[in-house]
């Protein structure tokens, strides 16, 4: 029997140290090799030093080019028979070309999470106005978002919350969703028990790629307001912030006398959240789930985050720490789980029920590739049914197809 053979195209290299989408990248690259697929990562961009190195797992690793025919050679001789799009916009850039070249080949988009969801909630912010489900059916990213999960034939949404918007406010099909969150190693009672107790443990920590505007933001929110509500209390308490690509912006920040310290990157998270007692995410705008909590839960750590930092992450578990919006609450909220053993002990336990009974990477593994498996038996009844999709690549195909077209004749010229 043929192996089956993946191609995943990257909005970016995988980093897991830098971002909770180079995690969720890897363990899909992870589940797709369990099943002995053979898998090929390719992208357009330049690997930095950060960047996993994927052949070091099997995995073979491509540069291809946008707007670009050679990527019609390249597709067509390897003939993948899965593809994953990494993020809308690369279904957007190489869809159509899959379509013509690997008319049989299973499309699937990772969304990651919703880009329509926080770039439309980034933006009330900003304008200081509230957040709607008006604002998100009006806004061009979302008909962009949208139209690619629909010509696609499967896409992997990441949150309960999204599922939820997905099928009740944009009214997509279920037969085209698959909800997959992280797939996360079980706690055991020896991962408990190898955990730096309440007393040994110092400090809090935010870690956050800063290509990222919600953790921009969320830092300068704690630099403003939040941190001197804590110091105030806690005069000898210290705040690590952790991320990478800090900006100028981030580096300024930087202050001793306040307990305020910009770390910059670390390629060992995990150890830091196992250090620290409490971590904070004050979110103001995002979507998807948070890799920065569910480290904290893998590592014993409470938080205290935001409605939409807990977003679609615990269904009705109760939170690993506190779920505040309030800011003045907020600071106080994390006094309170830096001082109290018992608190924060609670907190520990919360944290764990909820990865052992959400994130079980077997369980939710095995669903996924049985509806691959499912998908591939049935794909051209699938693809009848979604008569959406059909209608939006048809219409979708001729106007990307000859923009990329277009842009390729110019840049030979």
């Amino acid at each position: 029997m043929t192996k089956q053979s993946v191609l995943i195209i990257g909005a970016v290299w995988v980093e897991p140290n830098s971002s909770a989408a180079g995690s969720r990248m890897l363990q899909l690259i992870e589940l797709f090799l369990q099943q002995e697929y053979l898998v090929t990562f390719a992208t357009t961009t330049q690997k930095s030093e950060k960047a996993f190195d994927l052949k070091t797992i099997a995995v073979d690793e491509v540069a291809i080019e946008l707007n670009s025919s050679s990527f019609d050679d390249f597709i067509r001789n390897l003939n993948p028979t899965i593809v994953v799009f990494d993020r809308f916009m690369i279904e957007e850039q190489f869809g159509w070309r899959m379509s013509e070249n690997c008319p049989k080949a299973i499309r699937i988009l990772d969304t990651e999470d919703l880009h329509c969801l926080r770039k439309v909630r980034e933006d009330a912010v900003k304008s200081q106005q509230e957040f709607s489900v008006e604002k998100l059916l009006n806004s061009d990213i979302a008909k962009r978002e949208i139209a690619s999960i629909l010509r696609c034939d499967l896409s992997l949404i990441i949150s309960t919350f999204e599922m939820e918007l997905l099928e009740n406010v944009f009214k997509i099909d279920r037969q085209i969703l698959h909800h997959i969150p992280f797939l996360l190693q079980q706690i055991e009672q020896n991962d408990i028990e190898s955990w730096n107790p309440f007393q040994q443990r110092n400090h809090f920590t935010i870690i956050g790629n800063f290509l990222h505007p919600p953790n921009v933001d969320a830092v300068l929110l704690l630099k403003k307001t939040i941190w001197k509500q804590i110091r105030k209390q806690l005069p000898k308490a210290e705040l690590h912030v952790y991320g990478a690509y800090a900006t100028q912006q981030i580096l300024q920040l930087h202050n001793e006398k306040e307990g305020f310290l910009i770390k910059g990157y670390t390629n060992n998270p995990r150890e830091i959240v196992s250090n620290c007692k409490v971590v904070l995410a004050p979110l103001r705008f995002g979507a998807g789930i948070k890799g920065k909590l569910t480290e904290a839960m893998l590592c014993g750590t409470p938080s205290v985050t935001t409605t939409i930092g807990a977003e679609g992450m615990h269904e009705d578990l109760p939170w690993n720490g506190f779920i505040e919006n309030d800011l003045t609450v907020f600071a106080q909220k994390a006094i309170a789980l830096s001082t109290d053993e018992a608190l924060w002990s609670q907190s520990q336990k919360n944290g764990i029920q909820i990865i052992n009974q959400l994130y079980n990477k077997v369980m939710i593994g095995d669903h996924f590739i049985n509806r691959l498996i499912l998908l591939q038996n049935e794909i051209k009844q699938h693809r009848t049914q979604n008569f959406m999709g059909n209608l939006v690549q048809h219409q979708t195909l001729q106007s990307t197809k000859y923009m990329s077209k277009w842009i390729e004749e110019k840049n030979k010229n």
